[in-house]
């Protein structure tokens, strides 16, 4: 088969290797799709260290083609690229996606920037006809904005704002929506993405450098400010503004991963305004339905998030597009893609 591998910072090869071999209650997919993000240009560039060579790519689509007593061959799915152990103290808390025995695939261990893959049994998960080959690698994007939803308090008629939006931002926002936030504010300096906040729906959307920012989401939010804020842009300054927007006793989701290890913030806000502050991590088995069935249904709409397709021996320009500004989803056609 063929995989694109890094055999060291910012150096690729498509590679012919053999088939992998299923293990036991393993599944052997054979991929269709596959998504780049910005684990990957992390990864790529050095930032994230790697034991090299190695395959990328954690969010796959594709067709079973064999399986221990699973899934019948030719199903539709995505894959988990969490493992974990099952046996330590985290995974006896229903904390797998903590497992320190674990891995993700596509950083710890090879993933799907290939033609085939083999993983367990309990990490694929068949998705309907309604989602397409090219947007079902959204899908795992989904499952995490899911998996950080989950903690947080939003019920019918709940404000949300949310701080940063790039894919995962605007995936958040339409599960708020979904979920009966309003008002549903989204923040972010370009115009395009405003206006494609809008069109999956935002009642309103600002700029952060509007200087009455603060004034507008107060008066949107009848003086108090949003229920929740989810900080979807991973920096110190829009954590400080999450800090700043949302209400006296509410919540924020700091979900974009801040690697700044210095920074200016308000703690005393922090305690004034007695807020909630949940910092997700990766996806759990449990979110897989409930993201499958919201991209299914429409309630969450991928195909807007996608920015360009490219064949997979263009992995390394597919990589180059992703760090580009504006570019949202970068998806990798491994040459299985059925219309």
């Amino acid at each position: 088969m063929r995989a694109v591998v890094l055999e060291a910072d910012r150096s690729l090869r498509m590679d012919d290797r053999p088939d992998p071999s299923p293990g036991r209650g393993e599944v052997l997919v054979d991929l269709a799709t596959s998504g780049i993000c910005g684990t990957d240009l992390s990864i790529y560039s050095g930032k994230i260290a790697v034991r090299h060579p190695r395959v990328l790519g954690h969010e796959m689509f594709g067709h079973v083609a064999s399986s221990d007593g699973g899934a019948a061959a030719g199903t539709r799915v995505v894959i988990d690229p969490v493992l974990s152990c099952g046996v330590c103290y985290w995974c006896s808390k229903g904390q797998t996606n903590l497992c320190p025995n674990g891995a993700l695939l596509g950083r710890d261990r090879d993933g799907g920037f290939a033609e085939r893959i083999a993983v367990p049994q309990s990490n694929v998960y068949e998705v309907p006809a309604s989602i397409s080959d090219e947007v079902a690698p959204l899908v795992q994007v989904l499952t995490v904005c899911v998996h950080a939803q989950r903690d947080a308090p939003v019920f019918p008629g709940d404000s949300v704002l949310v701080l940063g939006l790039g894919v995962s931002g605007l995936l958040h926002l339409q599960i708020a929506r979904a979920r009966g936030a309003a008002p549903l504010i989204g923040v972010t300096r370009s115009a395009s993405k405003r206006e494609l906040a809008e069109s999956l729906g935002a009642d309103l959307t600002f700029d952060p450098g509007d200087s009455h920012l603060g004034e507008r989401v107060a008066e949107a939010t009848g003086g108090r400010g949003p229920d929740v804020v989810i900080e979807s842009a991973g920096r110190v300054e829009t954590l400080a503004a999450a800090i700043g927007l949302v209400r006296p006793g509410g919540h924020i989701v700091l979900f974009g991963t801040i690697t700044e290890d210095r920074g200016a913030l308000p703690f005393y806000s922090l305690y004034l305004k007695e807020l909630t502050i949940t910092n997700p991590r990766a996806a759990k088995p449990e979110d897989f339905p409930a993201a499958i069935d919201l991209a299914g249904s429409g309630r969450v709409r991928l195909a807007p998030l996608i920015s360009d397709t490219f064949p997979l021996e263009e992995t390394g320009a597919a990589i180059e597009a992703t760090a580009e500004s504006g570019t949202l989803k970068i998806i990798l056609d491994h040459g299985g893609v059925r219309s």
